[in-house]
């Protein structure tokens, strides 16, 4: 079959834009060249043919880049999240309150404290805000917990780039090219060895970079102290107050001399203080990238409020991070996250599941595994009957939860559990959050005076009522998984990835192709992604003989799936 001709491809963007699809976004000539090297299935895919001109007119102007459409119903005209606005607007204001753990007792939670003398211990006792640290070099713009702990966060480093190989593949790729040169990126995301890699990555790639925590419990302090010995300006350490986590922020970008022009997050927070505190700056972005479905109602916010100045590619809902991150990941890392915290076994215990989309899928799916009694609730009558036909009960909250053992919210929605569902849960209910927000739990309802919190171990409270009856409340509602256990390297690594051609993309774009606005990633990025996944598993890709390409009016190197295709 022969190629599609850009004109050919152009009627069909225009024509998906009319009927209100979302057509496959364009890829930049120099991203292009990267995934043609980073790949080794050439065997499998034609080179790749770049669609750049396609948005080109007659006169040589860059023409824009087809905006990601929804189809609109009557709930499209409602505010998007009528609470949203005063949210967003308030979420300042509450800098000056500590996670509530801190109020009740104080822990060392680092994973080699055992090897530490009394002296070394007293010392990480001190928050890292009023001691100052040098690494090697006597390099000193970092924050973190304990720089001594360089050389075994390192070793974690290592053995989480032996399972990510599609971003050493990036890095192979450049081959000196530097696509990210001049990018300066502030990113808040999780600090773990998994994401080290993507930042070490994007450093290679000619990135400068300055980093925060998105969680005040899901850092590696060892993984930041080996970021810090390698002059990474990193922020973050397990534990921070809420206090400390603006603060951690605001230091990545508050740098005298050094502006940035990228911003990679996890759940919004970065763009929303630079948008609040430094809306100078806010207007000089050249793009966000965010992972997170709270991350993306804030923009999504922004956007139709008219605030948002900058284009962002929206990495939450694209294949490889929805399909694979959100249900491979949860699937997999939400027992041992109960095994470790709650010594809970599965057998027979009747599980309270909220919400069934990809991570209510994996949680489901694991407990029913282990002979748990699931229960879903859902909003979404589409997933309401995708839980029916997979087996699970469908319910609301409040009709079971006298009885269930355990409660799971995965919605990313607020106020799922709320008070009055705890009141009447029974003595010994475990309550956790795998949701990206720390909203779907109102722990703030439990900081009352006649409820006593007793802290039994790191990242395990017991909230006693004064009838005697407690429920086990885990990570204080945040993401359970990423705060109290570890999950595979090897689905990170997909969204990792996924991350990267983002930035790539957008900071490689030339001017007006995005404008301010909220884009789904290119579908033939999402598929390269998943190709450079492949080689891990020794798997062959079976290539379209040129009659089948024409029977189903596609290129022999993809993309295989519409734009819309999620």
């Amino acid at each position: 079959m022969e190629e599609i001709t850009h004109n050919a491809e152009a009627a069909v963007l225009s024509a998906l834009e009319t009927s209100g699809d979302q057509p496959v976004l364009p890829i930049s000539n120099k991203l292009l060249r990267m995934l043609e090297s980073a790949t080794r299935w050439s065997s499998a895919f034609e080179p790749i043919q770049s669609n750049e001109d396609v948005f080109d007119t007659n006169d040589g102007a860059v023409g824009e880049a087809p905006r990601t459409k929804r189809v609109s119903t009557s709930m499209d005209e409602q505010p998007l999240h009528p609470e949203q606005a005063q949210e967003f607007n308030s979420r300042l204001t509450k800098t000056g309150r500590r996670s509530l753990s801190h109020s009740i007792s104080h822990s060392s939670s680092d994973s080699n404290a055992s090897g530490d003398s009394d002296a070394e211990f007293a010392e990480d006792e001190v928050s890292p805000r009023d001691r100052q640290q040098i690494n090697s070099k006597g390099n000193c713009d970092f924050c973190i917990k304990n720089i001594k702990q360089a050389d075994f966060g390192r070793r974690e480093i290592k053995l989480a780039e032996e399972d990510m190989t599609a971003l050493i593949a990036l890095r192979k790729a450049a081959h000196g090219e530097k696509p990210l040169a001049g990018a300066k990126i502030v990113g808040c995301t999780h600090v773990t060895a998994q994401t080290a890699v993507l930042f070490e990555t994007l450093a290679m790639l000619g990135a400068q970079c300055r980093w925060a925590a998105c969680n005040i419990f899901s850092t590696q302090n060892e993984v930041a102290a080996a970021l810090a010995e390698r002059d990474f300006p990193v922020f973050a350490w397990k534990g921070e107050s809420e206090d400390d986590f603006w603060w951690c922020i605001d230091r990545c970008v508050n740098v005298e001399g050094w502006e940035p022009n990228m911003i990679l997050d996890d759940g919004g927070d970065m763009t929303h203080w630079i948008y609040k505190k430094y809306p100078h700056l806010f207007k000089k972005m050249k793009g966000i990238v965010e992972e997170s479905i709270t991350g993306i109602h804030r923009l999504h916010y922004l956007s139709k409020a008219g605030k948002l100045c900058v284009p962002a590619i929206n990495v939450n809902d694209s294949v490889t991070k929805l399909k694979f991150d959100n249900l491979y990941c949860c699937r997999e890392s939400i027992l041992d996250s109960l095994k470790k915290t709650a010594d809970v076994m599965f057998g027979g215990k009747q599980v309270a599941v909220c919400g069934y989309g990809e991570v209510g899928k994996g949680c489901a799916a694991a407990l029913k595994a282990m002979g748990s009694v699931v229960y879903v609730t859902e909003i979404d009558p589409i997933c309401a009957l995708q839980a029916c036909m997979d087996g699970f009960r469908l319910v609301r909250l409040g009709d079971v939860i006298r009885h269930v053992d355990i409660v799971i919210t995965c919605t990313g929605n607020k106020n799922v559990v709320v008070r009055e569902h705890m009141d009447l849960m029974k003595n010994g209910c475990i309550v956790c959050n795998m949701g990206r927000s720390n909203t779907e739990i109102d722990v703030g309802s439990l900081a009352t005076p006649e409820l006593v919190w007793q802290r039994v171990r790191d990242q395990v409270d017991h909230i006693v009522w004064p009838d005697g009856k407690r429920i086990v409340l885990l990570a204080e509602g945040r993401v359970l998984n990423l705060s109290c256990s570890t999950v595979p390297i090897y689905v990170l690594s997909i969204t990792a990835t996924t991350q990267a051609l983002g930035l790539i993309e957008l900071f490689n774009a030339p001017e007006g192709r995005y404008k301010q606005d909220v884009y789904l990633l290119a579908k033939k990025l999402d598929e390269y992604v998943a190709s450079l996944h492949l080689q891990t598993f020794d798997a062959h890709l079976t290539e379209l003989t040129d009659d089948q390409a024409k029977y189903l009016g596609l290129s022999k190197n993809g993309p295989f799936k519409p734009g819309y295709y999620r």
